[in-house]
């Protein structure tokens, strides 16, 4: 590889910031398994789309983040030379023969604006005065942002901007700009405008417009990233308009603008990028903005004028009290996510296609959520470390159609997250005390949300853990269906994990500490199955045997369930 094909591809893929992002994150929290603390952030960066998502202080606790990035003002190319050791023999010191890669970053060029540069150091509405009522419009391309933002801005008498449109204009005329050439290039393929970009070319035309009433700003923002620059730079919108559309229908106004408008990035891999893009942050974008309370979702395959009425009404609701609020935060359209994977292979294959919801966060519908449930079974699994639950859930769930929710696995893949509830569970489970039982139903209930509808049932794997969780489960969710013991030895479940030992991670093996984690489990599941045995279906199945044994022993006592249900006999808790 030669060097100027290797300082490209470190520029071109943002390697350098998501390295100095990575170094904050160790310096900030000073993990004792550092490289157990990488692969959690790395996972998290595949969750924010890539390493193009990532900032200095993407891994840095909220309280630190008023110190400036590791580099300071110096370039990547010093940042490289000052943090590696200073050995010729280390095997990154090769790239100090690179030359600079800052040369490469579009924000670093000379070319920005004075003015742009001023933006950064002061407010964009003057605080003397009202500040304009702000209306978020987002949704996949091809949802109609356009038509219904501009829809909003003639009733309200509100000004409205498109930030496509800011973009494209900015790349006509200056299109000998070296800067927006590139910019150009970026969005002509479907990719995202570099962040600082698109703020301050919405920061310079708020400015231009300092005594609206309102504004509504058309397609911003398209992920969290931007969504939390806006507010730090610009301010809290006042309300977001969500426009859920199912992926026939997005297909099918893409391709018929691509017809008519011929909008360059209206090219059939632009758009296939776009679509993906969507796919991978509308979910995080929307909880984000749900646990802010900002968020109004809408059906937008409807006809537009159904659609705006909802929408009018909404923000009349919203904006303009005291009139008595008729829509509220409704949940994500699950039609609108699919995986990004298949879009590539097919780009106009949008159908409903399986997804991992277990992301999605935010404030649940409480009264659609209980009618979903209804149609649903809720089945606890619990057992001891080592008893083979989760094997046991993963055969139930394909052969009946059942989602499998793990509460470990949902803490585990909140923690690399930055929000204040992950740090509770990190805090709690390196004190070694049991995460808040408030906290697990928590996040077992947005996953079950997020997957509600569409699946026959739920198997909770290791819930609940203590009789405080089957409590609070009750509390917010409900009963469950059914309860699976399984019922196992403590010699088998400690001969299991110890010859499984090597290849667990993030947990002390040594026999001593699984005989501890054995004992606390018969100690914490003693009050659950006596809670449970004269109120809920209760089943003991033998879990001594192979793999295969156990579930169908498992599969037997659900077959009888669902039969029993199904004539509405009773079922009587019982072992197998």
């Amino acid at each position: 590889m030669s060097t100027c094909d290797a300082k490209e591809y470190l520029a071109k893929r943002e390697i350098p910031q998501l390295f100095e992002s990575l170094l904050n994150g160790l310096m900030c929290y000073k993990p004792d398994d550092p490289v157990e603390y990488l692969e959690g952030c790395l996972q998290k960066v595949k969750e924010l789309g890539g390493a193009e998502k990532v900032k200095w202080d993407t891994f840095v606790s909220p309280e630190k983040r008023t110190l400036p990035p590791l580099n300071g003002s110096q370039s990547r190319r010093a940042f490289f030379r000052n943090v590696m050791p200073d050995n010729p023999n280390f095997p990154y010191r090769r790239y100090e023969r690179l030359p600079p890669i800052q040369q490469f970053s579009i924000e670093s060029d000379t070319d920005l604006s004075e003015t742009a540069e001023l933006i950064e150091e002061y407010d964009v509405f003057d605080p003397a005065r009202p500040r304009p009522k702000i209306i978020l419009v987002i949704g996949g391309p091809g949802s109609g942002k356009g038509t219904q933002s501009l829809k909003i801005a003639d009733r309200y008498g509100f000004e409205y901007i498109s930030v496509g449109e800011l973009l494209r204009k900015k790349i006509h005329n200056t299109s000998s700009n070296r800067k927006w050439s590139l910019i150009a290039k970026i969005i002509t393929t479907g990719e995202l405008a570099p962040q600082e970009t698109t703020i301050t070319e919405i920061k310079q035309r708020l400015m231009q417009i300092p005594d609206e009433e309102g504004i509504v700003i058309d397609g911003f923002p398209r992920d969290v990233a931007q969504a939390l620059s806006f507010e730090d730079q610009i301010c809290t919108p006042d309300l977001v308009v969500f426009l859920s559309c199912s992926n026939q229908r997005l297909k099918e106004r893409l391709m018929k603008r691509a017809e008519q408008q011929g909008r360059p990035d209206d090219n059939l891999k632009a758009t296939q990028r776009r679509l993906t893009n969507f796919k991978q942050n509308a979910v995080p974008l929307v909880k984000y903005f749900q646990e802010k309370g900002l968020i109004m979702t809408f059906d937008a395959d409807r006809d537009e004028e159904e659609v705006f009425k909802d929408i009018s009404t909404a923000v009349d609701s919203k904006l303009f009290p005291p009139q008595e609020p008729v829509a509220g935060p409704c949940e994500l359209d699950l039609n609108l996510i699919g995986d990004p994977e298949d879009v590539a292979d097919n780009p106009f294959d949008f159908e409903d296609q399986a997804y991992d919801q277990s992301c999605l966060c935010g404030p649940v519908n409480a009264e659609d959520f209980s009618e979903d449930l209804k149609k649903s079974h809720i089945f606890f699994i619990v057992g001891g470390p080592g008893s083979g639950k989760g094997t046991l859930c993963e055969k139930l769930a394909q052969k009946y159609g059942f989602q499998h929710l793990s509460a470990e696995e949902l803490m585990r893949r909140e923690m690399p997250s930055l929000m204040e509830r992950s740090k509770t569970i990190r805090d709690t489970i390196e004190s070694g005390e049991l995460v808040p039982e408030d906290v697990v139903v928590e996040l077992l209930k947005e996953a079950m949300f997020a997957s509600a509808g569409d699946t026959k049932g739920f198997l909770m794997d290791g819930f609940p853990q203590e009789l405080k969780q089957g409590e609070e489960f009750e509390s917010q969710i409900g009963e469950p269906s059914l309860v699976l013991c399984l019922d196992c030895s403590s010699a088998t479940m400690s001969s299991r994990l110890l010859e499984g030992s090597q290849s667990s991670q993030g947990l002390d093996n040594s026999a001593e500490a699984i005989t501890k984690r054995i004992e606390d489990y018969y100690q914490a599941n003693e009050p659950v199955v006596a809670y449970y045995k004269n109120r809920i279906p209760l089943f003991k199945v033998n879990a001594e045997g192979t793999p295969e044994e156990v579930f169908l022993e498992a599969c037997a006592v659900i077959d009888v369930f669902l039969k029993k249900e199904g004539t509405g006999s009773p079922l009587l808790a019982h072992t197998v």
